[in-house]
C-alpha cells in the first residue's frame, strides 16, 4: 500500500467507527439492537442515495479491499465467540421444547422459502437453480440469537424460562441454517469444489487433533487464568480453520465458528468470559466494518415496482413461514398462546446473522445484488420489529416482563433449558 492508501485506510476506519458509532446509539435509543443502525448507516452512504457519491468519498475504491480484509477478521473473531459461547452438550437431549420450537422455525420458513425461490428464480441470473433455491430456503429459516440474546437482556427476559427456550432454540435454529448454507454452497458449484471431499479429514484432524492438544494448552487455566499464550495459540488454530474451509471452497466463518464450537471452556473455571472478552475487544473494533460495508452493496435505487411486490412476497414468506413455524412448535409443546407468540417473535429476529449468510450468497455469485438487497431489507425488518411486538405482548401479560417469562409449563419434556451467554449480542 502507498502512503497515501494508508492515511485513507485511516480515516475510513475513523468514518466507519463514526457512523456505526452514531447510528448504533441512535437504534439502541430507539430500543433496537447496534446492528440495524449500523446497516442502515451503511445503506444511506451506498448507491441507494446520490448514487454511492458519500461511499466513495469516504470509503475509496483502492482502500475498500484493505477496509473488507479487516473487517472479514472482525468476522472470524466474532464467529468464533459465537460457536464457543454454545453448550452444545447441554443442548443434547436435555431441552425437548426447544428442539421442537426450533424444528419448526426452520421447516416451515425452509419449505416456504424454496417455493419462494422456484417462484422468483426466473427473475434473477442465477448460476446454480439448485444452489439458489437451498440458499433462499437457509436464508428464511435463520434465527440469529446474537441479536436475540442482546433483546432478552434489554427485556430483562433472558434469565426466564422463556429467554432459555429461545436462546436455546434459536441456537440450534442457526446450527441447522449454517448446515443448508453449507449444502447450499456446495451444491451452487463454489471454487474448490473437489476439495470439499476432504471435509471429513478436515473434522477428523479438528475433533480428534486440535480439540486434544488445546486441551493440553489450556490445561493450567484452572489455576492461573487465560494467559496470552493461550489466546496465542487459540489465535493460530483459528486462522488456519479459516484458512483450511475457505482453501475448501466452503467458507472462513464455518472454519471460525467450529473452532467455537471445539475449544476448551475450562474445567471448575469457565474460560468462556475471559477468552470472548479478550477476542470481542477486538471483533467489536472490525465488526461494523463488515456489517457498514456489506450494506453499501445494497441499492435500493434499482427496485422498480417488480422489485417492490417481490419485496412484499419476501417478507410475507420470512415472517409468517418463521413467525406460524414457532408458534406451531411451541403450541405443539403445550405452551400458553401469549408466550408461544412471544417464542415466535423472537425467533424471527435475524439480524446479523443473516446478513452473514446474505453477503456470503453474494460473494459466491448464489444470489444477484438486486435480490441481495431485498434481502437485506428484510432481515431489517424482521429484527426490528422483535422489539415492538415484544412490548405489546408483554402489555397483554399485565406489564410484566417476568410473568410473560416465567410462564407455568407441564409438559414433561422441557427438561433443563441451558443457559447461553447474552453478551454477544449486536
Amino acid at each position: 500500500m502507498t502512503a497515501h492508501q494508508v492515511q485513507w485506510l485511516f480515516l475510513g476506519l475513523v468514518a466507519i467507527l463514526t457512523l456505526s458509532g452514531l447510528f448504533g446509539a441512535a437504534a439502541r435509543r430507539l430500543g433496537q439492537p447496534a446492528v440495524v443502525g449500523e446497516i442502515l448507516a451503511g445503506i444511506l452512504i451506498g448507491p441507494s442515495l446520490f448514487g454511492g457519491a458519500v461511499a466513495d468519498a469516504l470509503l475509496p475504491a483502492d482502500i475498500r479491499p484493505a477496509l473488507t480484509a479487516l473487517a472479514n477478521l472482525g468476522l472470524a473473531l466474532f464467529m468464533f465467540a459465537i460457536g464457543y459461547e454454545l453448550r452444545f452438550a447441554e443442548l443434547r437431549g436435555r431441552s425437548g421444547l426447544a428442539v421442537r420450537v426450533s424444528v419448526f422455525s426452520v421447516a416451515l420458513p425452509f419449505v416456504l422459502g424454496v417455493l419462494l425461490a422456484l417462484g422468483i428464480a426466473g427473475a434473477h441470473p442465477v448460476r446454480s437453480r439448485a444452489g439458489f433455491v437451498l440458499f433462499l430456503g437457509a436464508a428464511m429459516s435463520v434465527t440469529a440469537f446474537p441479536v436475540l440474546a442482546r433483546i432478552l437482556a434489554d427485556r430483562g427476559l433472558d434469565r426466564t424460562r422463556l429467554g432459555g427456550v429461545a436462546l436455546a432454540g434459536a441456537a440450534l435454529s442457526d446450527l441447522f441454517a449454517w448446515g443448508l448454507l453449507g449444502l447450499a454452497v456446495t451444491v451452487a458449484g463454489a471454487a474448490g469444489q473437489q476439495r470439499m471431499l476432504l471435509v471429513p479429514v478436515y473434522l477428523a484432524v479438528m475433533s480428534l487433533g486440535v480439540r486434544p492438544l488445546l486441551k493440553r494448552v489450556f490445561a493450567g487455566a484452572d489455576e492461573h487464568g487465560v494467559s496470552p499464550a493461550m489466546i496465542g495459540a487459540l489465535l493460530v488454530a483459528l486462522l488456519l480453520s479459516c484458512w483450511a474451509t475457505e482453501w475448501m471452497g466452503i467458507h472462513f466463518i464455518f472454519g471460525a465458528f467450529l473452532l467455537g464450537a471445539i475449544a476448551p471452556r475450562g474445567g471448575r473455571r469457565d474460560l468462556s468470559t475471559e477468552v470472548t472478552g479478550r477476542f470481542e475487544a477486538v471483533s467489536g473494533l472490525l465488526l461494523p466494518a463488515y456489517f457498514v460495508l456489506a450494506a453499501t452493496r445494497v441499492n435500493l435505487a434499482e427496485v422498480g415496482l417488480s422489485g417492490i411486490g417481490e419485496l412484499a412476497l419476501i417478507l410475507l414468506t420470512a415472517v409468517i413461514g418463521k413467525f406460524a413455524g414457532a408458534y406451531a412448535g411451541a403450541r405443539v409443546s403445550a405452551v400458553p398462546k401469549l408466550q408461544s407468540a412471544a417464542l415466535a417473535t423472537l425467533m424471527n429476529a435475524r439480524g446479523l446473522t443473516e446478513i452473514v449468510i446474505l453477503t456470503v450468497g453474494l460473494q459466491l455469485a448464489v444470489i444477484d445484488t438486486q435480490l441481495y438487497s431485498l434481502l437485506v431489507v428484510m432481515a431489517l425488518v424482521t429484527t426490528a420489529m422483535a422489539g415492538p411486538v415484544l412490548q405489546l405482548l408483554e402489555r397483554r401479560a399485565g406489564g410484566d416482563a417476568r410473568r410473560l417469562g416465567d410462564f407455568e409449563y407441564d409438559h414433561q419434556s422441557l427438561g433443563s433449558v441451558p443457559r447461553i451467554s447474552s453478551k454477544t449480542g449486536m
